[in-house]
């Protein structure tokens, strides 16, 4: 079920009002309304897919509580192998096992093996949705619960209700046990006010999806499938249309996330903080996919040693994190020098002890930034973009021609196309994201001391444009993580 579609505009208000209105405020009734509700709305992809969600759930829950009930550190130590291997082996098999086996038999004809096409079997395997956003919530839980900072949950619907809460089951942003368990648990009363905020952080979300990410879609996609008939500076605006697809695509599948758990008296984590504002590489990251980041830095950049160690051990593992982080977004090597390039990027602000300068909102409390910020904005929008060329090819040799192409001579050649509707919504976008880049998302505050009439007319202006763009129901791109 997509959240720019039909069906669930439907679906959302009906869980709504059985949730307020029937249920009693009754927390065990709301919390197995809202499991229900997620199991349907997971269902609606692919109902044979809800056997692998439980099955994760009840390794986790199972394992949990064996975790927290085990005496001798070495049955913890198993619990917890055992959680972690089976969780990745199922990640691994339906995400990566073509992957490998196509590398495999490439690696071995190259040293000199007879290897036919048909030695290593290819299988026909359905991504299912979410996979790699739901394993990382059940492996946080068991991974805190050994670490001692969280006890086990014993009430199985709470626990499950946390891995498949229907807001960020498919997409994100990935929760965490010690943030959102805790409201699982407690009594939730509604309130007008976070509801109305959750609404508004709706509306920008569909903004963001269908009129952004939609619109710079289309350019992208017809660039990018017939690269090889642009010059370099029409390529760079291909590439510069995936980076706001991305951008409104994603932000805009976490900012519904976050307004409709609103309505249901939850606070999910933040996801985005405004990136393409970003004076650095370094402070891209801490504001671009916050959950996945911040994950990788709890779970696997600390337990590597983080920055206490020398140069080498810094450096080492922010190669590993980025180079996990660019494998954990897909089987191609594409995702892969993704995030190698981002390294790259990153590792002379870390050796150089500039990778937090800027910890601060630019131009805070400011109109307009300065004209060093600017550049500043500018150079890493720039990097970023070329990354991004990465991570939309098809395969390297597409990326690397057209890289190669945009770093030519042709680079300096009129653009072969100049749509200006795209680029016309994305300065307005682009607007409204800097007037509120001090907030939560870009709407959070816009208009709040405007008058009634004039507040209102901008509201239905958004609307309207979503009304006007909506088309087709399109995936969000990051369903294939």
């Amino acid at each position: 079920m997509l959240f720019n579609s039909t069906i669930f505009a439907i679906f959302l208000p009906i869980v709504f009002v059985l949730y307020w209105f029937v249920t009693g405020n009754k927390l065990w009734l709301q919390n197995l309304m809202l499991l229900c509700s997620s199991y349907i709305f997971y269902g609606w992809w692919d109902w044979r897919f809800l056997f692998l969600l439980l099955f994760s759930t009840l390794l986790d829950y199972f394992s949990g509580i064996k975790i927290h009930e085990a005496e001798k550190q070495s049955s913890r130590k198993f619990w917890l192998i055992l959680s972690v291997v089976i969780n990745l082996g199922f990640l691994g098999f339906f995400k990566y096992y073509n992957f490998f086996a196509v590398e495999f038999a490439t690696l071995l004809r190259q040293i000199g093996f007879s290897v036919n096409e048909g030695s290593f079997k290819i299988i026909q395997i359905i991504l299912p949705v979410g996979i790699s956003f739901y394993t990382f919530h059940g492996l946080s839980y068991i991974i805190d619960i050994y670490k001692r900072r969280i006890p086990a949950v014993y009430n199985f619907p709470e626990y499950a209700l946390f891995v498949s809460y229907f807001p960020l089951l498919v997409a994100g942003p990935i929760e965490r046990a010690t943030h959102l368990l805790p409201q699982i648990q407690r009594p939730r009363v509604f309130n007008k006010q976070q509801a109305v905020n959750g609404l508004r952080q709706i509306l920008w979300g569909l903004f963001k999806k269908v009129v952004i990410a939609d619109t710079c879609a289309t350019y992208a996609n017809l660039i990018f499938n017939n690269s090889v008939d642009y010059n370099g500076s029409t390529l760079f605006l291909g590439a510069v249309f995936f980076a706001f697809q991305i951008y409104g695509d994603f932000s805009g599948y976490s900012d519904i996330a976050l307004g409709v758990s609103k309505l249901f008296g939850m606070e999910l984590l933040r996801n985005f903080s405004f990136p393409y504002f970003s004076r650095d590489i370094a402070e891209f990251w801490r504001r671009w996919h916050i959950s996945l980041s911040t994950w990788f830095r709890d779970y696997l950049y600390i337990p590597l040693g983080g920055s206490k160690g020398g140069t080498w051990m810094k450096v080492r593992n922010t190669f590993i994190i980025f180079l996990v982080s660019g494998f954990w977004h897909g089987a191609n090597w594409t995702f892969i020098v993704w995030g190698l390039l981002n390294a790259l990027y990153f590792i002379p602000l870390l050796i150089s002890s500039k990778n937090r300068n800027h910890l601060d909102i630019v131009a805070q409390g400011k109109a307009f930034p300065t004209i060093t910020d600017v550049g500043k904005i500018l150079v890493t929008f720039i990097l970023t973009v070329i990354a991004w060329i990465f991570f939309r090819s098809t395969n390297l040799s597409q990326a690397w021609e057209i890289v190669t192409t945009i770093f030519s001579p042709s680079f300096f050649q009129p653009l072969q196309m100049l749509p200006k509707q795209p680029l016309l919504l994305i300065s307005f976008f682009m607007m409204i994201e800097w007037v509120g880049r001090e907030h939560h998302y870009g709407l959070e505050q816009i208009g709040i001391r405007w008058p009634k009439f004039l507040r209102w007319s901008f509201f239905y202006l958004l609307v309207l444009l979503v009304f006007i763009y909506s088309g087709e129901d399109q995936a969000f791109i990051y369903f294939q993580f």
